[in-house]
C-alpha cells in the first residue's frame, strides 16, 4: 500500500483542481511535512524557570492579604464573611476568566497573553494599596481584577511546559512548577507578615510584589519561547497540519473524557480544602494562641500574628517534601501499576482527613500535636498537585490542553476554593451571633466551621479512585491521535488496535471522539 501510494498520486481532493487525474504512470513528489521543531535542552529548563518564577509570584498575591487579614478587617471594618469573600471574588474572577484564556491559549500567541495578564494583576494589586478606608469595595475590586490575571496565567503557563518536555521530563517539570504553589502561599504570608512589622502598614506589602512582577515580564518576554502546540510529542499545529475544531465541540470531547470529569471533581475537593486553609489558618492560630494565654488579643492594628510566618514556613516545608514526595512515588510506581497516580493521590487525600480532623479537635487541649497532624495534612494534600497536573496532560490530546486545563481551573474553583472561605467565614458568624463574644467562643464557631473541610478531603480521594478506573483507555485514546495530523479526526486511526489496547472492549463508558 504505501509502495503504491508512492508511485501514483492521488485523486485531487476538495480543494485540487477539479476534474483533473494525474494518470496512473505519473509520479508524485511527496508531501511537504513541516519542519521540526526544536530548542536547546538549556533553553527549555531557562524557560521552565522564568515560568516557576512567575508561578511563585503568582501564589504570593493568592494570600498575601490572609497574611494581613486581621490588619485588613481592622482597617476596613468588615466581619468575617465579608472578609471570606474577598478570597471569594478573587478566585470567582478566576475561574470566569479561565475558559476565554484557554481558548486563546489554545489559538493564539501564549508568550503575549502570559505578558499580558502580568501586567494586568500587577497593576491591579499596585492600585489596591492606595484604596481609602470608606472605599472599601474597591478592594474587592482589586482583588477581583487580580483574580483574572491569575486565571490567565494558571490556564497558559502549564501547556506551554507540557509542549517543552514529555514523558518522565515532564513529569518531573511539573513537580518543579507545583512546588511554587505551596512555596509561593507560604511566602506570601511571610512577606505580608513581616513587611508589615517593618513598616507598620499592610499596604507595603502589596507595593512591593510589583517590583517582582516588572522583572518577571523582562524575563518572560526574553527567555521563554512559545513553541508548536504537542511540540513535544511532535504533535499538534506545529509538529503537523489538521484542521481545528470548534471550542463547542471540544468541551464536548472533554466531557465524554472521563478520566479527566474524575480528576477535575479530585482537585476541585482539594481547592476547597486548600482555599479554606490558606485563607483561615493563620487567623484560626492566633485565636488558639489567645486562647491558650501565649498571646493576646488584638484590638488595633498593627497587629503582630507571628503565626503568619510559622504557618508560611509550615506551607512551604511541607509544600515541597510533598510535591517533591509525590512525583517521586508516581514515577516508581508508575513502573509497576499504569494506575498508580491517581491511586496515589487517592491513599493521600483519604489519610490527609483524619489528619486534618485531629489538627482541629486537639488545638484547644494539646497545641504541639495540633500543629505536627496540621503539618501532616498539608503534607499529604501537597503530594497530589504535580501529580494531578501530569494526569491532566496525559489523558487529553495536545490541542485540547488549553481548553482542558481553563474548564479543569473553572471547575475546580466554582465549587472549590471559590466558595470555601466565604462559606467557612459564613458559618462562623452563623455561630458566633447566638454564642457570647468571648475569645474562647470565637474560637469554637471557627473550629467547627472548619470541619465540613474533613468531609471534602474524603470526598476527592473517592474521585480519585474512580479516576484510576479510566485512566489507561483514556490515555490511549489521547496517545492514538499523535501519530499522523494529530487531530482528533484523523482517519488512520485503526479501531482495532484501539481495541487490542482495550479501549473499545466494552468495559465502562467509552470516551466520545473529540
Amino acid at each position: 500500500m504505501t509502495g503504491r501510494m508512492s508511485a501514483e498520486c492521488p485523486e485531487p481532493g476538495p480543494g485540487g483542481p477539479q476534474g483533473q487525474s494525474p494518470g496512473p504512470g505519473r509520479q508524485c513528489s511527496p508531501p511537504a511535512l513541516p519542519a521540526r521543531w526544536s530548542l536547546p535542552r538549556w533553553r527549555a529548563y531557562v524557560a521552565a524557570a522564568v515560568l516557576c518564577y512567575i508561578n511563585l509570584l503568582n501564589y504570593m498575591n493568592w494570600f498575601i492579604i490572609a497574611g494581613v487579614l486581621t490588619d485588613v478587617q481592622m482597617f476596613f471594618h468588615i466581619s468575617d464573611s465579608n472578609a471570606g469573600l474577598l478570597q471569594t471574588v478573587f478566585i470567582g474572577c478566576l475561574l470566569l476568566s479561565a475558559p476565554v484564556f484557554g481558548y486563546l491559549g489554545d489559538r493564539h500567541s501564549r508568550k503575549a497573553t502570559m505578558g499580558f495578564v502580568i501586567l494586568l494583576w500587577s497593576g491591579a494589586g499596585l492600585a489596591g494599596s492606595f484604596i481609602p478606608r470608606q472605599y472599601s469595595w474597591l478592594l474587592f475590586l482589586s482583588r477581583g481584577t487580580m483574580g483574572i490575571g491569575s486565571g490567565g496565567y494558571a490556564t497558559i503557563a502549564p501547556t506551554v511546559l507540557g509542549d517543552l518536555f514529555v514523558r518522565d521530563q515532564r513529569t518531573h517539570m511539573l513537580a518543579v512548577f507545583y512546588i511554587f504553589i505551596p512555596v509561593g502561599s507560604g511566602l506570601g504570608y511571610m512577606l505580608a507578615s513581616a513587611v508589615t512589622a517593618l513598616t507598620g502598614s499592610w499596604r507595603w506589602a502589596l507595593r512591593i510584589m510589583p517590583c517582582l512582577e516588572a522583572v518577571a515580564l523582562i524575563l518572560l518576554m526574553l527567555l521563554v519561547p512559545d513553541p508548536p502546540r504537542g511540540a513535544a510529542e511532535m504533535q499538534g499545529e506545529g509538529a503537523a497540519g489538521g484542521s481545528r475544531r470548534s471550542w463547542f465541540e471540544d468541551v464536548r470531547y472533554l466531557g465524554r473524557n472521563w478520566s479527566f470529569v474524575w480528576l477535575t471533581l479530585g482537585v476541585t475537593a482539594m481547592a476547597f480544602v486548600a482555599g479554606a486553609l490558606g485563607f483561615w489558618v493563620p487567623k484560626f492560630l492566633l485565636e488558639v494562641h489567645v486562647v491558650h494565654g501565649l498571646q493576646l488579643p488584638c484590638l488595633q492594628e498593627p497587629c503582630s500574628n507571628p503565626d503568619s510566618l510559622i504557618f508560611g514556613s509550615l506551607t512551604i516545608i511541607t509544600g515541597v517534601i510533598g510535591v517533591i514526595l509525590g512525583a517521586e512515588v508516581a514515577k516508581r510506581y508508575k513502573k509497576v501499576n499504569p494506575r498508580a497516580e491517581p491511586l496515589i493521590c487517592a491513599s493521600s487525600l483519604l489519610t490527609a482527613a483524619p489528619c486534618l480532623y485531629l489538627a482541629l479537635v486537639l488545638a484547644p487541649t494539646n497545641l504541639l500535636v495540633s500543629y505536627v497532624f496540621l503539618a501532616f495534612g498539608e503534607l499529604l494534600l501537597s503530594c497530589n498537585w504535580a501529580v494531578a497536573a501530569d494526569i491532566l496532560l496525559s489523558v487529553v490530546v495536545p490541542r485540547c490542553r488549553g481548553t482542558a486545563e481553563a474548564l479543569h481551573i473553572m471547575a475546580g474553583h466554582i465549587l472549590g476554593d471559590a466558595g470555601s472561605p466565604y462559606l467557612i467565614g459564613l458559618i462562623s458568624s452563623a455561630l458566633r451571633a447566638r454564642r457570647p463574644d468571648t475569645y474562647l467562643q470565637r474560637f469554637l464557631s471557627l473550629q467547627q466551621s472548619f470541619l465540613c473541610c474533613t468531609f471534602a478531603v474524603a470526598l476527592g480521594g473517592s474521585c480519585f479512585l474512580l479516576t484510576a478506573l479510566y485512566l489507561e483507555r483514556d490515555q490511549a485514546w489521547a496517545w492514538a491521535w499523535q501519530p499522523g495530523t494529530g487531530t482528533p479526526d484523523s482517519k488512520d486511526v485503526d479501531s482495532k488496535d484501539l481495541e487490542r489496547q482495550g479501549l473499545l472492549s466494552g468495559t465502562g463508558a467509552s470516551a466520545e471522539e473529540p
